[in-house]
């Protein structure tokens, strides 16, 4: 049988070896991870392919740019980081597809950290195909685990310790570190998310939406090239109101972590809230240049919305340095040209001065920056990295934080903090 060689690009395998892993990566590229995308089933099926037909010495930053992202040969790879990007979130999305206990049993595709090149590993107390066992969560956990149990012996005395005892004290110290992650991850939701589940009134979600006014757009059944716009039959009074795609990630983030903690909340139109009703409890504002809450409720902020008059360039501002603005700005021009480019969004937690309760702010610049902010909120790591800012800044009850996402192809990468501040 043939096996993965790690930190050699050479790979020998077996045909089963080579049939099971293009199976294993068909299951993964179906998952709800990859299904939605189109560049990262692609990035991950092309490292995967070459490195099977044993041209994994090929798999560089530079040929990953311009076969999967049709760059030109000689585009600088230090000014645009696509690929690298691509390939941090993709790790991501893999380790979170491995995470779910039913793929426990698979075989394992991964993509190591400073490398393009995939390895293939089979399940721990499995045998797949001839290839290597790999159970990476085990093995961080047991070997420091070992040695700790078993100090050096203290002069002109010998300890001996069962194997047995070994075992037991190594699993008490792994259980412990898990039960002691399982904490973390509590702890990280409860510091954002506890003061608006312990409020004993329901939640308003508060979304942008847009007036449909100019009818729809039919194909001809005959001559699908043929397309006829059909106008809205409703008076203007009647105009039917939407929600932009982007917001609806944040919105069914927002709404199913409210739902998993029992908490009541209500769905409304920017629109139609009103003063009265933020005044009846806590609230969450979802979007941003199609909000008017969240530009009214934002702008007293540190960190708030501009744009120029023409809104062809919309940006994050910071109110304490008036002289030296950050560039966090998203052109209308690169946008809707390239669909590759860098959005930033706010988010925040505080009470609004106004209606005396708390407030939820999850809005982006622009395509991807809603929704990287509803996953930083719903994310336990990207949790846990706040409530430590937070903390090093002394536990202060309100905050706002900038994000940056990398928008590849029109979906967006994984959240980056930018900013914070606390009061």
């Amino acid at each position: 049988m043939g096996a993965a060689l790690e930190g050699n690009n050479k790979v020998t395998l077996s045909p089963a070896a080579k049939l099971a892993i293009h199976e294993q990566l068909d299951r993964l590229l179906a998952s709800s991870y990859f299904s939605h995308s189109k560049r990262f089933p692609n990035f991950l099926r092309f490292v995967v392919e070459q490195t099977l037909a044993g041209d994994a010495d090929d798999i560089k930053e530079r040929t990953l740019g311009i076969e999967i992202f049709g760059k030109d040969a000689d585009y600088d790879t230090a000014a645009d980081p696509i690929v690298r990007v691509t390939a941090a979130e993709i790790r991501k999305r893999v380790a979170q597809y491995y995470q779910e206990p039913a793929h426990n049993g698979e075989l394992r595709i991964t993509l190591p950290s400073g490398s393009y090149v995939p390895q293939f590993h089979s399940p721990k107390g499995g045998n797949v195909a001839g290839l290597p066992e790999s159970d990476p969560v085990t093995a961080q956990v047991a070997v420091p685990a070992v040695q700790a149990a078993a100090p050096a012996a203290p002069p002109r005395r010998r300890w001996s310790i069962a194997p047995a005892l070994i075992l037991v004290l190594a699993a008490l110290i792994a259980g412990g570190a898990y039960y002691g992650w399982k904490y973390a991850t509590r702890s990280a939701f409860e510091f954002f998310w506890q003061p608006i589940l312990t409020t004993g009134d329901p939640v308003l979600i508060c979304v942008a939406d847009q007036t449909e006014t100019s009818g729809q757009i039919l194909r001809d059944s005959t001559d699908p090239t043929r397309e006829i716009l059909l106008k809205p039959m409703s008076k203007p009074t009647d105009n039917l109101t939407t929600v932009a795609i982007d917001d609806l990630s944040a919105i069914v983030r927002i709404a199913g972590l409210l739902q998993s903690h029992g908490k009541k909340y209500s769905l409304r139109g920017e629109g139609a809230t009103s003063l009265a009703d933020l005044r009846s409890g806590p609230a969450v504002f979802i979007g941003a240049f199609d909000n008017a809450w969240t530009l009214r409720l934002t702008n007293p902020l540190r960190y708030h919305f501009s744009n120029n008059t023409e809104m062809t360039e919309v940006r994050i501002v910071d109110g304490a340095s008036p002289r030296q603005q950050p560039n966090w700005v998203v052109s209308r021009a690169v946008q809707d040209t390239t669909n590759n480019y860098r959005d930033y969004a706010i988010v925040a937690r505080f009470t609004d001065t106004n209606t005396g309760k708390l407030t939820v702010i999850v809005a982006g610049l622009a395509r991807g920056g809603t929704i990287a902010a509803g996953e930083f909120l719903t994310d336990a790591g990207d949790m846990a990295q706040l409530m430590r800012a937070a903390k090093a800044a002394g536990d202060k009850k309100n905050m706002e934080v900038v994000l940056s996402t990398q928008i590849i192809d029109g979906e967006p990468g994984t959240p980056k903090m930018e900013a914070t501040y606390f009061w």
